[in-house]
């Protein structure tokens, strides 16, 4: 079959505009098709139902009009009673649809213009596919491209198949941009909005310092050494904690290279950013050591339950530890993923003076002894009466000066002390209404019945829809700091898997689960089943 001019000439525009919007040539021809509908019904009446084809091959263009075969006809333009369907079509039948061939029409000026809307429309919106899919499949990616524009700080950059932005708050601070400059930015979201999707890039991520690590050391792409941990205030300075799986390459003098190669090439690239390497180890103790630097370190103490790091230095090593503006210690924080808190020397050892003289006082007015005797107590190392109550009496009956006579009724005293505590929280549980059931869950006392009564859990049944955050508290950790949320048992030393054993006692209790629940078979998901009873 010839093909006209006119029918070579729509395939050609069709293979050009899938050529130059890298879409599929088909969406481009079936954009051509919707406009050649619509502009028929223009012609026809917008009731109408009309279908057009265009063959991808000769590009011979076929219209029809549909018309729906009813019982009785409501709308000429669009149904046909079954009688005359079936004299044009014998196999016609109720709910089918009857084509009628409609002639070529020419189009007018609006009717044209009608039709390149549409295209346009189409072909934009199948771009817009085309980049999300290519671009949202790169997320985690560094890319390169050209400053198109600045828009009220934003920069907009060319990728060469579509437009990117990296904002103004993912800049270095006082970068500056300008039309035409190579940008190297690093893909951290790709999202569908009414433009199309959008692109963010950003040049303060800190996976942006990893990617560029993982271009400059070919040890970290081979994965012989892993970047465990990031922390950056862009601009300034940075701290990265790496490892090596492999015992003979040093991961810190890999990622500082010959004569510092390595790293100056990423600094460069960060607009001068200091970049401390410290090496990563399984123990805090030691990482805050490697991160606080270069300040010295006396003492580490952690508190796992809270992520809490009391770091001691030197008097004269605080300002060092902390840096300019907290710099330090808040990007060690941010490494670790824990808080860390910096005393000197002199301000540990008052407050440690301090704790022994309230609990000195504290032994004094509970145990009523002299000071002499509360402040052995205290030197020992006893830091409450409960500890005074519960420990053995030969541990007692061991301090210099005691026997075992003291010892016995200093413990009769603790013991006394607490009962009549627990008495007056006692009574103070019956106010608040809190059952007394809630004493058979072991490791409940009446001045956590008091806590929990204050905090509207009465019941067996209260308690065992509780959440061990409920009870214990958590962190949660934004922009480099962490935020403590109180629970229940705040003012009580109970740890998540004690407030974990309690809850589930009381779920037992009330019912919800059951003892062959705990004994499922080892390789079962209980916690799935633990969610779906509670």
């Amino acid at each position: 079959m010839a093909v006209s001019a006119n029918r070579l000439e729509l395939l050609q525009i069709a293979d050009a505009v899938a050529r130059e919007k890298s879409i599929d040539r088909m969406v481009v021809i079936e954009a051509m098709q919707d406009a050649m509908e619509k502009a028929a019904k223009g012609r026809y009446g917008a009731e109408t139902e009309i279908k057009v084809e265009i063959n991808p091959r000769t590009g011979e263009t076929r219209m029809w009009r549909l018309l729906e075969i009813v019982d009785t006809v409501e709308e000429p333009s669009r149904q046909i009673g079954l009688q005359y369907a079936q004299a044009k079509s014998p196999q016609a039948k109720i709910g089918d649809f009857l084509t009628e061939p409609l002639p070529p029409m020419e189009f007018g000026r609006i009717a044209a213009q009608s039709a390149k809307q549409v295209i346009v429309q189409k072909v934009r919106d199948a771009e817009r596919d085309r980049m999300h899919e290519e671009y949202s499949g790169r997320v985690g990616e560094i890319v390169n491209g050209t400053v198109k524009r600045v828009e009220y700080g934003n920069v907009i950059v060319d990728l060469g198949r579509g437009e990117a932005i990296i904002r103004r708050d993912e800049l270095i601070p006082r970068e500056q941009f300008r039309y035409g400059d190579r940008v190297r930015a690093y893909i951290y979201d790709v999202r569908r909005e009414q433009r199309g999707p959008q692109i963010f890039l950003s040049r303060t991520h800190p996976q942006f310092m990893a990617k560029l690590f993982m271009q400059e050391v070919p040890e970290i792409y081979d994965g012989v050494i892993t970047i465990r941990s990031i922390a950056r205030d862009p601009g300034s300075r940075a701290k990265i904690a790496v490892t090596s799986n492999d015992s003979s390459i040093d991961p810190v003098g890999a990622c500082v290279g010959m004569r510092g190669s390595r790293v100056q090439a990423v600094v460069g690239e960060l607009q001068g950013e200091k970049i401390d390497i410290i090496p990563w180890t399984d123990s805090i103790a030691d990482l805050v050591v490697s991160a606080l630097q270069p300040a010295d370190v006396a003492k580490v103490v952690l508190d796992e339950q809270a992520e809490r790091i009391e770091v001691v230095v030197p008097d004269e090593q605080l300002s060092l530890a902390i840096g300019r503006r907290g710099q330090n210690v808040r990007l060690a924080s941010q490494l670790i993923g824990w808080d860390i808190d910096i005393l000197t020397e002199q301000e540990e050892s008052e407050r440690r003076q301090k704790e022994f003289t309230e609990r000195s006082s504290l032994f004094m007015q509970a145990l009523d002894v002299d000071e002499m005797v509360a402040q052995l107590l205290a030197s020992e190392g006893f830091s409450s009466v409960e500890e005074l109550a519960y420990i053995d009496t030969n541990e007692i009956a061991s301090i210099e000066g005691f026997d075992d006579e003291t010892a016995a009724e200093i413990q009769n005293r603790a013991a006394e002390y607490l009962a009549e505590i627990e008495r007056t929280f006692d009574e103070e549980r019956k106010t608040l209404g809190v059952e007394e059931e809630l004493y058979d869950i072991a490791g409940l006392n009446a001045a956590m019945l008091v806590a929990l009564g204050k905090d509207g859990i009465k019941t067996v049944e209260d308690f065992a829809g509780c959440a061990a955050d409920d009870l214990v508290g958590w962190s949660e950790r934004k922009d480099g700091e962490t935020k403590r949320f109180e629970g229940t048992f705040k003012d009580f030393p109970v740890s998540r898997e004690e407030a974990e054993d309690m809850i589930m006692q009381a779920r037992i209790k009330a019912g919800w689960v059951n003892e062959e629940d705990l004994a499922a078979p080892e390789g079962e998901d209980y916690a799935d089943e633990e969610g779906a009873s509670a």
